[in-house]
């Protein structure tokens, strides 16, 4: 009798499981960091993975733009005190769907450029690839000194629209950010 209520428990246990997964999945993911130096600038490379919730994709198709934060930082590690940052560095994005065209539109908001894409996952795949970014200044930098660099990513509720910001600072689906990523300079 046991092995019957089991065998029915099963199938549920295994959709719980499914989803909570699904759950875990969302959210912003730093994947793989490096810099490299070209004629005294260290330049980044990145990928970032966008997991976007359900409530923020329904805030775009209702036309609610989305601003990504990335947060870089160049950090000297000292040995009897706390690392100090040597350089800070903020680039934010818009992402927005345009009805009319039915197209993704990326802006830069610290240049100004700005892109479409036909789908969403192109978006953020563009979002999610960095490549060549020039970072800081190597005359910037003691000689001998140990510098790693740190890289995080954010959704700005800030940038939200007003009457949306209450419900973002409550809720998981809008409190979108990961861990900051560290690598060797």
């Amino acid at each position: 009798m046991r092995e019957v209520h089991v065998c029915r428990l099963l199938p549920l246990l295994l959709l719980l499981v499914l989803a909570a997964g699904m759950v875990w999945a969302r959210g912003f993911l730093v994947q793989r960091v490096s810099t490299h130096l070209e004629q005294g600038v260290y330049r980044l490379d990145a990928d970032i993975e966008y997991g976007l919730s359900e409530a923020n994709l329904e805030a775009m198709r209702n036309g609610v733009p989305i601003t990504v934060e990335l947060e870089m930082e160049v950090r000297r590690r000292r040995d009897w005190l706390w690392d100090v940052t040597e350089a800070s560095l903020r680039q934010r994005y818009r992402l927005e769907y345009h009805a009319l065209s039915g197209q993704y539109l990326v802006s830069n908001l610290n240049s100004g450029e700005r892109k479409g894409f036909p789908t969403l996952g192109t978006a953020t795949d563009y979002l999610g690839r960095i490549r060549d970014f020039p970072l800081l200044d190597s005359s910037l930098l003691e000689p001998g000194g140990q510098y790693y660099g740190r890289l995080r990513v954010s959704l700005d509720i800030e940038a939200l629209p007003a009457p949306l910001r209450p419900v973002a600072y409550f809720s998981a689906d809008w409190r979108l950010a990961s861990d900051w990523y560290r690598w060797p300079l």
